[in-house]
C-alpha cells in the first residue's frame, strides 16, 4: 500500500508552515501553509533553494548544528529553537529518520499556544 499521500495530506492540512529540508539544507517541500507564510520571500519558488540562504549567518550555524546533533544520536529528534510572542508560538527543529534510524533530513515545526477558537464538530449545526 502507497502511505507516501497519505503522510502528505497530514502534512498539507496542518495549519502550521511546515518546512521539509535534505542533510543539504535544501528546500524539498513546503505545506500550503508554509507556502502561504513565505509568500513575502518566494513562496513555493523557495523549493530547492538553500534553508541557509533564507537565514542571517548565526541562524545559519545554529542549523548546522542541530543538525550535526541530530547525526550524533538517533534519540536526537527534536529541539526547540525559539518563542515568537508576536504570534505566541514556538518553534522546533524536528529529525526525519529511515525507518532504521538513519538521518535524512529535518523540518521546521510551528506550534501555537493559542486555544482554538473553532466550535467543536461545528458541521453538526448545519
Amino acid at each position: 500500500m502507497e502511505i507516501t499521500k497519505y503522510f502528505q495530506s497530514i502534512i498539507d492540512e496542518d495549519r502550521c508552515a511546515v518546512v521539509i529540508c535534505n542533510l543539504s539544507h535544501e528546500i524539498i517541500y513546503m505545506n500550503p501553509a508554509a507556502v502561504a507564510r513565505y509568500g513575502n520571500r518566494g513562496g513555493q519558488e523557495l523549493v530547492g533553494q538553500s534553508l541557509l540562504d533564507c537565514h542571517n549567518p548565526q541562524s545559519a550555524e545554529m542549523i548546522k548544528k542541530v543538525v550535526l546533533w541530530f547525526g550524533e544520536s538517533a534519540s536526537h529528534n527534536r529541539i526547540y529553537t525559539f518563542y515568537n510572542e508576536k504570534e505566541n508560538k514556538d518553534v522546533y527543529m524536528v529529525a526525519l529518520r529511515e525507518t532504521d534510524g538513519t538521518l535524512i533530513g529535518y523540518y521546521e515545526k510551528h506550534e501555537y499556544r493559542n486555544r482554538e477558537t473553532a466550535k467543536k464538530y461545528d458541521f453538526m449545526t448545519e
